[in-house]
């Protein structure tokens, strides 16, 4: 078992569900050291899903219960209408040792990759050790912050649904320049480095995007002209509208 395992005193690692969202997670986690392979045990129904934890060397299994006896720390990776009944057929198995951590639904598997992002909210049971246990393991995956459960979905409609709101803008970018005559190819390279590098400045420099706004135009230059035509079309507000809208599907998802 890997050195972060032994240390924080749970052995293996478990996953009831075993889609991509399991998936994301148990390879960051494997590729970060903080778990072997070996130590993964994943469950689904079918074999479709499972074979992607048998290649990357993980135990598998068709029961359900039977990841709750063999792991301490357990993933709830289904689906959300599938979720009550799973948690019916497994409470006999759990005790007081484990911890169970619900992935939230919706997030995509690219915000589990290297630039991601995850927030994570405890249960009532749930203590300091957990939490800081969790994180450090998620952080194998990407960024990941402690909020309070009503941000959760919030979360959902900015990071979950944004990866999507940010190809939509970037695909836009590119055809602008696609338009005045660069090849598509290159419009999109350069659209995706453009977005890399700003991401990045934000991060590194922890700057509000407004600084660098104003940092990078020129009094009377070309980009104050294309912001100004931006503002007329309401940028701003429709990305607003669009988290707002996430969001709000993600509440009633929840209560569903």
């Amino acid at each position: 078992m890997a050195a972060a395992a032994e240390e924080s005193g749970w052995r293996r690692v478990g996953f009831v569900g075993a889609g991509r969202m399991a998936e994301a997670i148990a390879q960051g986690l494997i590729q970060a050291g903080k778990v072997e392979a070996e130590h993964v045990l994943a469950s689904a129904p079918s074999d479709k899903n499972l074979c992607r934890f048998r290649a990357m060397g993980c135990q598998t299994t068709h029961s359900n219960p039977e990841v709750l006896h063999s792991c301490s720390l357990v993933f709830f990776a289904t689906k959300p209408h599938i979720l009550p009944a799973v948690l019916v057929e497994v409470a006999p198995a759990v005790t007081a040792e484990h911890i169970l951590v619900s992935v939230a639904a919706g997030v995509s598997l690219s915000t589990l990759e290297e630039e991601g992002a995850m927030v994570m909210a405890r249960g009532r049971h749930a203590g300091s050790y957990e939490a800081r246990l969790l994180q450090s393991l998620l952080e194998a995956c990407g960024q990941c912050e402690e909020v309070p459960e009503a941000q959760v979905d919030v979360h959902t409609g900015l990071s979950g649904s944004g990866v999507a709101f940010v190809c939509a803008f970037s695909e836009a970018l590119a055809e602008g320049a696609i338009k005045m005559g660069m090849p598509s190819g290159l419009a999109h390279r350069i659209t995706a480095q453009t977005l890399l590098g700003t991401a990045k400045v934000l991060l590194q420099k922890g700057q509000h995007p407004a600084q660098l706004r104003t940092d990078v135009c020129t009094p009377g230059g070309t980009t104050i002209y294309g912001l100004h035509v931006l503002e007329q079309g309401g940028l701003r507000a429709t990305a607003m509208s669009a988290v707002e809208a996430a969001t709000c599907r993600a509440r009633e998802l929840s209560r569903k």
